[in-house]
């Protein structure tokens, strides 16, 4: 009996060690992720803040400015860099961008304009970015040619159905310059977070590809949730 005892206190003790050497790994392992975060970020902060204070100056050259009460045209790049180098767990990046220039007689007409040009640009980089989804499937045989030919056609054609389907963005520049002629220019650059912008596309492009086939829309559906 006393053995048994014996064996059955000595498997505890054992087992108890087993997981605090268990946790300890996984603390330590926890502890190297933060600190290659942090460093990674760091690095990315310091290459964004050097690509920024480079480009402000060449705009600032170019007789770009901004409105009372904006941030400085610095400060915004710098934020739009950042945006552009975050990644998200899987490595994709966290957000799209979208661009758009417009000249009017005023700043709030051509500010308007510049505005709507940035969301179909944005429109026009979620198709690009399915497009590549759905050729990765293609290229590695989860999709047919034909179901994958079919996925490009309809999303090839609904530039303007993802666009109107885009929710709220996030503008990280807006700057402007006056013309010889006094028109404005104005400049904008949007952010999509790249999550909202695989269901903006799937919302528009499910009454299409319904229509050509459910199992179609099932597939594009399947293709964005691996992603």
């Amino acid at each position: 009996m006393k053995v048994i005892l014996f064996s059955l206190a000595l498997v505890g003790i054992l087992a108890l060690n087993t997981i605090n050497a268990n946790a300890q790994d996984t603390k330590e392992i926890a502890q190297t992720q933060k600190e290659i975060r942090k460093y990674t970020k760091e690095q990315l902060n310091a290459k964004a803040s050097k690509e920024a204070k480079k480009a402000a100056k060449q705009y600032a050259k170019e007789g770009w400015t901004v409105t009372p009460g904006a941030l400085p045209i610095v400060k915004q790049l710098d934020k739009a860099y950042l945006m552009q180098y975050e990644m998200d767990d899987y490595g994709y990046p966290k957000y799209l961008m979208g661009e758009g220039m417009s000249i009017g007689e005023n700043y709030d007409a051509a500010r308007f304009q510049a505005v709507e040009i940035a969301v179909l640009n944005l429109a026009g980089e979620i198709q690009r970015e399915i497009t590549a989804l759905i050729d990765n499937s293609l290229a590695n045989k989860q999709l047919a040619a034909e179901e994958a030919a079919s996925l490009v056609e309809s999303v090839n054609a609904a530039k303007t159905l993802i666009s109107q389907s885009i929710g709220r963005t996030i503008r990280v520049v807006e700057m402007y310059r006056t013309l010889k002629n006094k028109n404005k220019e104005v400049m904008v650059r949007i952010a999509y977070n790249a999550e909202m912008a695989k269901n903006a596309a799937k919302n528009a492009l499910r009454d299409e590809l319904e229509k050509k086939s459910e199992n179609l829309h099932k597939k594009l559906e399947q293709i964005l949730a691996e992603e």
